[in-house]
């Protein structure tokens, strides 16, 4: 298996361990919050989530709790889709795109960003000290100069390597559950009951130069409502902005769904979407309600998750798909 291949994901026959722990909240009249509660995406969400557990236990905020969490797999030099020796694009270059969001509904984000190893702190830097919500390319590396980060090369040797055995062919081709997938999302709810999100990903390996995906797009990638619950989404990230996917879990968690219905109902409108052609390409929804109950889906077999709260000590599990082979 070469460098770029994503690490082989553990048992495919737990699907039912991904649904929620407890009923929908619209089915009952009254149900106490689990709460907190942190979930996100992936094999490396364990290791996330361990450290925004370290926040959310001792009662902080879920809006640092996410930052800290998913700077986790930002710093780690060996994953490779995600912030420190994530795969370049076409021309060699680590672009680095994210974004996070908070319980009043203040957001920001950044792309195609360059030389910064924690691109989600820069993007809550955008929040927090000015007036707009993204900031791009180069002057989102500037703004974050300016705010005191450090200019490095992300490029590690092993990712250079990587990025000069695919330039033998150039073929860009993109398989589900390979290293073009891996984002990491994560939705927490704090002890206070509120919900804050964070996505930071590398994006698809050697894309086009300026290429940006749903990750660092408030209501794609990731979409917070402190009345309703959190979502975010990982995959294909075309796919997952054409239906502004995240955005569309909670709004269906908004009308009844659980997180787990609401995550299936999005999965399903791209196979409606694209049918046969479906079985092509990787989407994955991931989210949270209000009463702390969660769930996941996603097209293909191989989405992994990771959940952590006083009832579940930050367990992997496999997400439910639509396909099963």
């Amino acid at each position: 298996m070469n460098k770029t291949t994503r690490r082989k994901f553990i048992g495919y026959g737990a699907a039912a361990l991904s649904m929620p722990l407890v009923p929908s909240c619209a089915t009952e009249e009254k149900k106490e919050a689990v709460r907190p509660i942190v979930v996100s995406t992936w094999n490396f969400g364990v290791a996330a989530n361990s450290e925004a557990w370290k926040i959310l236990s001792t009662g902080g905020r879920a809006l640092d709790a996410v930052e800290k969490g998913v700077q986790v797999p930002e710093g780690d030099p060996t994953e490779s889709s995600v912030g420190l020796g994530g795969l370049p694009d076409r021309e060699g270059r680590v672009t680095l795109d994210a974004c996070i969001m908070d319980e009043h509904a203040n957001c920001g984000a950044v792309a195609c960003l360059e030389h910064i190893v924690h691109p989600i702190s820069v993007a809550r830097k955008v929040m927090e000290e000015t007036q707009h919500v993204m900031l791009v390319g180069e002057g989102a590396l500037q703004f974050a100069l300016e705010q005191g980060f450090e200019k490095q090369n992300l490029l590690t040797p092993e990712s250079e390597a990587a990025w000069k055995e695919w330039l033998k062919t150039s073929e860009y081709k993109p398989v589900a559950n390979i290293e073009n997938h891996d984002t990491i999302g994560m939705v927490a709810m704090d002890a206070e009951g509120n919900l804050s999100g964070a996505c930071t990903t590398s994006g698809m390996a050697y894309k086009l130069r300026g290429r940006v995906g749903d990750s660092p797009i408030i209501g794609a990638g990731l979409y917070v409502d402190n009345e309703i619950g959190a979502a975010t989404s990982t995959g294909v990230g075309e796919e997952v902005i054409k239906m502004v996917g995240s955005h569309l879990v909670v709004e269906l968690m908004r009308q009844g769904r659980s997180p787990q219905q609401a995550c299936k109902e999005a999965v399903g409108r791209i196979v409606k979407r694209y049918g046969e052609k479906s079985k092509d390409i990787q989407v994955g929804f991931l989210a949270i309600s209000k009463q702390g109950e969660y769930g996941a889906y996603a097209l293909q077999m191989g989405f992994t998750y990771a959940v952590k709260s006083n009832n579940i000590d930050n367990e992997l599990l496999d997400s439910a798909s639509h396909y099963d082979l």
